[in-house]
């Protein structure tokens, strides 16, 4: 009997999320249920009713909830959820950020066909496949996120204070400044206040 797992696919567009499906339905003898949502709302109801979703795909630029902040919400509404976080950016802050939040994993969009199969198989595996440890649940490691060096950006962005990480992760969503004053419920000037600094602080 084809063993099952559950994924919640998480992503605004249809095309994409058809692509996904046709690309990774069958995965080292699994059958996969995929599960869909549009929005964040709809994601975090989704997995709250549903029992057993194995993972979570989940798309960093959604309508209702831009950049690190759809997952930030995920996590501490499903604190042990395995999510993959599914992006088009490889920035280093966003990617940092996102392992430092609790994802699992993180799938460049561009390169779907083999990270986006690597972080499945990791996450879904049954245990004793080929390359898979034993457990429930084999461990994600670090070979699941881009490796990235430590550089001088990056203790810079870490001096920051937790206001302008919350700007600087709509800014690197390619949110407008009008975007973020209505996400963070500052004045329009504020947030340009914060920009110009974070610019000022980043070079």
């Amino acid at each position: 009997m084809t063993a099952s797992r559950k994924v919640l696919l998480v992503d605004d567009h249809e095309l994409v999320r058809i692509g996904v499906k046709a690309s990774y339905g069958d995965l080292l003898g699994l059958a996969i249920e995929w599960l869909e949502a549009t929005t964040l709302a709809e994601a975090l109801a989704i997995y709250r009713d549903h029992d057993s979703i194995d993972a979570v795909l989940l798309d960093l630029n959604l309508a209702d909830c831009k950049g690190l902040q759809g997952l930030r919400i995920f996590m501490q509404a499903h604190p042990k959820a395995r999510v993959a976080v599914f992006s088009g950016t490889q920035d280093e802050f966003v990617i940092r950020q996102a392992r430092a939040l609790g994802a699992a994993a993180y799938v460049g969009k561009g390169r779907m066909t083999s990270e986006t199969r690597e972080t499945l198989l990791a996450l879904l595996a049954p245990p004793g496949s080929p390359g898979v440890p034993a457990g429930p649940h084999p461990p994600v490691t670090q070979a699941l996120f881009p490796r990235l060096p430590r550089t001088a950006m990056y203790d810079r962005v870490a001096e920051l204070g937790p206001r302008h990480l919350e700007i600087l992760e709509l800014v690197l969503s390619g949110c407008t400044n009008q975007e973020i004053s209505q996400s963070t419920q500052l004045s329009l000037g504020t947030v340009k206040n914060y920009v110009s600094s974070l610019l000022l602080a980043l070079d």
